[in-house]
């Protein structure tokens, strides 16, 4: 049988109410009594790295999974973590970086209503993340949710409260479960040497563009960060009128060396900045990234982790136009 280490971190799954709400509070063992059935299919140890609502989880937790992990490669088959949903899908896309082409699963999963409730989605979720981590054809960094697998780099949570509360954006799902079998659509099979990476630059912000925002928000964010990303409107571009004009803190930010990535607020197919004047002519002008089909949370954590390699204008672009994990499909002309 495969043997499995399951990280705990907290979340929702790991909750009892209190009379604040909701708090993690059940430990990595108390957890996994509730799903005795996986020890038919695998073995299980557990490992409390801490016990956080997810809305708590920075950059540095990121690290500290990923050096269990590495701590804790070559004495397990595989590894299923224990999350809260909020910041599940940024932090499964920023392990999907730091941990690249891994032979091993790592799996990511969670739950909308705590394990110890009679009627929770925790128990089916934890199971199945167990049955897909000890699969033969399970490799590289997924999260496992009502039943479907999600490359680390294409979720995004898109329900508050449903059991369904993830996606696969701009990317099918590799696998489903389902009654207890693990169908396969897409082997996963690393392409590439497995590397691992502890270093990340969390000074990246993200500014969503709403109508009426002026361009000093812009401004004062690349003068706090080494990379910001615009979350524009549709495929992408920015308001120069005679209201504000980004097109000038775009090309005051590029001359202090900053990166800036453009992507859009909408989830499906993608930016593309060529098609309209006002994301055309500062692309031209500033030769700006663009993030294409990307997720956000895939972005964020994408620049993070180069960031944390290299400050060159150039290595950062030829890094970020390079697939990780099935992230981007970007035209050839984007390839540097």
């Amino acid at each position: 049988m495969k043997k499995i280490l399951m990280i705990a971190t907290g979340g929702t799954i790991a909750s009892r109410r209190m009379g604040g709400g909701l708090e993690p509070l059940l430990t990595s063992q108390e957890v996994l009594q509730y799903v005795p059935g996986v020890q038919e299919f695998c073995t299980v140890d557990t490992l409390q790295l801490f016990n956080l609502d997810s809305t708590n989880i920075w950059p540095g937790h990121w690290l500290k999974i990923v050096a269990a992990i590495a701590e804790h490669f070559h004495a397990y088959d595989g590894f299923v973590i224990c999350h809260g949903t909020d910041t599940m899908a940024y932090t499964a896309a920023a392990l999907s970086y730091l941990i690249q082409n891994c032979p091993k699963p790592i799996v990511i999963t969670g739950a909308q209503k705590p394990i110890d409730l009679e009627i929770t989605d925790a128990k089916t979720n934890l199971t199945d993340s167990f049955l897909y981590a000890a699969s033969p054809e399970a490799a590289g960094v997924h999260i496992v949710f009502d039943g479907k697998v999600i490359l680390g780099t294409r979720a995004r949570k898109t329900r508050t409260k449903s059991h369904n509360a993830f996606s696969s954006i701009n990317y099918p799902c590799p696998a489903i479960i389902q009654d207890g079998r693990v169908i396969t659509y897409i082997p996963q099979v690393p392409r590439g040497e497995m590397r691992i990476y502890q270093t990340l630059n969390p000074k990246v912000a993200l500014l969503k563009l709403t109508p009426g925002l002026g361009p000093e928000f812009l401004a004062q964010l690349l003068a706090q960060n080494d990379g910001v990303i615009i979350e524009s409107y549709g495929v992408g571009g920015v308001p120069h009128n005679e209201y504000c004009d980004f097109p000038a803190v775009i090309a005051e930010g590029a001359r202090a060396g900053k990166t800036i990535i453009m992507t859009t607020q909408v989830p499906s197919e993608g930016s593309d900045m060529a098609v309209y004047q006002v994301g055309h002519r500062i692309k031209e002008a500033y030769d700006m990234i663009e993030a294409y089909d990307m997720t956000t949370e895939a972005v964020l954590t994408k620049l993070m982790w180069i960031l944390g390699q290299t400050a060159d204008p150039d290595c950062i672009a030829r890094l970020f136009y390079t697939p990780v994990s099935f992230d981007l499909f970007a035209p050839e002309d984007a390839e540097r």
